[in-house]
């Protein structure tokens, strides 16, 4: 199968996006993936989590607009309403999942409005762009 092939099998784009839904977790789960102290950085920078939290879920909208969008060419609206409404609900699981995990804090309803916003944005920018990454 070529490149373009790829690109356009709807079975690629959910392989993606369930690689991102594992990495979600694993990410999730305190000690061993996310060490105490400031994320990534030697310093502190505010609610910088939210902007993670927003460009991750970012992110895993693209990879689910593209699944659904080759697999059943919903209209847009309902492309956007799907996607958001999935993984807003994965924002749910992913707050209740951290609060079982050392070095995490889960049920933080500011990270999931994050998340939710990230994959809303994320379906806006993905109707923009889809002529050029498809």
């Amino acid at each position: 199968m070529s490149v373009n092939q790829w690109k356009r099998s709807s079975r690629f784009w959910i392989v993606c996006f369930v690689l991102w839904f594992i990495t979600l977790n694993l990410f999730s789960h305190g000690n061993r993936f996310h060490p105490a102290g400031p994320f990534i950085f030697i310093f502190e920078i505010p609610h910088f989590d939210k902007i993670v939290h927003f460009g991750y879920f970012f992110g895993g909208s693209g990879l689910l607009s593209a699944a659904l969008y080759l697999a059943q060419k919903p209209s847009w609206m309902r492309l956007s309403l799907i996607v958001t409404a999935i993984l807003s609900l994965i924002g749910i699981w992913d707050e209740y999942h951290q609060s079982f995990f050392i070095n995490r804090t889960g049920n933080d309803p500011m990270d999931w409005l994050a998340d939710t916003l990230g994959a809303y944005f994320g379906t806006l920018v993905f109707r923009l762009l889809h002529h050029k990454i498809l």
